[in-house]
């Protein structure tokens, strides 16, 4: 789950909290705080509140690209932009256990990324037609399955336009998962858990 608070309209921030903790509790694993536009102490007291609301449940809160902040709120991990520091020299500062991941575009980012080494995962895409980014080329399913390929073994993501129903196609590539933005972030507060559910066993029921 990738969030974006400004689509949940007044009172975005408690909002986001409350959709953080009914996803955990419906076993999400990843939760990706990307809310880029905050002022430093209000995106360290969001990602502290996501902290507090995962505790207890699996899922794991990563930060975009601000790993100072990841670190000083007790994130789980960061994920880096493709101009972000290398992964290795946030590896040096991070505590023990920290996620690394990194978003990627084309096999020579992530071949780049790949020989740095010190990444847990990789975010590819645009997979398919996305309102986040719709005027981005779309890789399909058989450009996730080369970056599969191409990372050799470094577990792939696949992100943009992930829907229940596009979910379901994604085995035959080989990814470890996917993340969504829309999906999760413009489903009524009051569906999350079923939206949540169903999108995880889409995933299962493929494999």
């Amino acid at each position: 789950m990738i969030t974006d608070r400004r689509r949940l309209g007044a009172g975005a921030e408690a909002a986001l909290i409350r959709r953080v903790a009914t996803a955990a509790r419906a076993g999400i694993h990843l939760i990706h705080i990307r809310e880029r536009d905050l002022a430093d102490g209000a995106l360290l007291a969001l990602v502290k509140q996501a902290v507090d609301a995962v505790r207890g449940t699996r899922t794991r809160i990563l930060v975009n690209d601000r790993v100072d902040v990841a670190i000083a709120a007790g994130a789980h991990g960061v994920h880096l932009r493709g101009d972000s520091a290398p992964a290795r020299r946030v590896r040096k500062v991070a505590p023990p256990s920290f996620l690394i991941g990194r978003s990627v575009h084309t096999r020579d980012e992530i071949a780049q990324v790949c020989a740095e080494g010190d990444v847990d995962y990789l975010l590819f895409g645009t997979v398919f037609k996305t309102a986040s980014k719709p005027d981005a080329q779309q890789a399909g399913l058989t450009g996730l399955a080369d970056a599969v390929r191409a990372a050799r073994g470094v577990p792939v993501l696949g992100v943009g336009g992930m829907t229940l129903e596009t979910v379901g196609q994604l085995h035959p590539t080989g990814c470890a998962g996917f993340a969504a933005i829309g999906e999760f972030a413009d489903a009524p507060e009051h569906d999350m858990t079923r939206i949540v559910t169903a999108a995880l066993a889409a995933w299962d029921n493929q494999r």
